[in-house]
């Protein structure tokens, strides 16, 4: 099952031209397996912020600068890898990935994140250092721009600041 939801700033109108400095970038953020049930999800480790609620707080933030930001979720490794090879096509500035559970299994993800060579921001609700061992490990913080766990939610929102500034950089 996947979900994808878009938020568009007004392809053509001057408020996508205009933001910051003339952006009319884009902006995904990648949700893995399991991410469609935070709120509800062992909330004393995730939260009780929901994906909605994380992407409609990312949404107004994208639209203040002009910039269109798309999320999607899946709970499926292929579907996630098959979003991010579309994306390599789609003129897609920079990632936002919590990989989930993926983060820790999956070689084939990260190929494809390295195939695209799309930036992207790595970003963890809880604080995978501070848990299993086996969550220790990532197959993506290597190639990140940055990684960010365990703020919560609000790692969401540093991430896209982040992302924002990446996209402002001249080339």
């Amino acid at each position: 099952m996947s979900k994808r939801t878009t938020a568009k700033s007004g392809a053509g109108s001057d408020s996508a031209k205009g933001g910051a400095g003339g952006l009319n970038a884009r902006i995904l953020v990648l949700h893995g397996p399991n991410l469609n049930l935070l709120g509800s999800r062992e909330p004393a480790i995730y939260g009780r912020t929901t994906l909605a609620d994380i992407h409609v707080a990312m949404e107004a933030r994208a639209r203040a600068d002009g910039v269109q930001i798309e999320s999607f979720q899946s709970n499926s490794e292929g579907g996630l890898i098959d979003r991010v090879q579309a994306a390599g096509a789609e003129g897609i500035e920079i990632i936002i990935i919590n990989p989930a559970g993926y983060t820790h299994t999956s070689v084939a993800l990260r190929d494809a994140l390295a195939a695209v060579a799309i930036p992207f921001i790595e970003v963890h609700l809880s604080n995978i250092f501070a848990r299993e061992s086996f969550r220790q490990h990532s197959y993506f913080s290597d190639l990140a721009v940055g990684v960010i766990s365990g703020l919560g939610a609000q790692g969401y929102e540093l991430a896209l600041e982040a992302a924002l500034g990446h996209i402002r950089k001249p080339q």
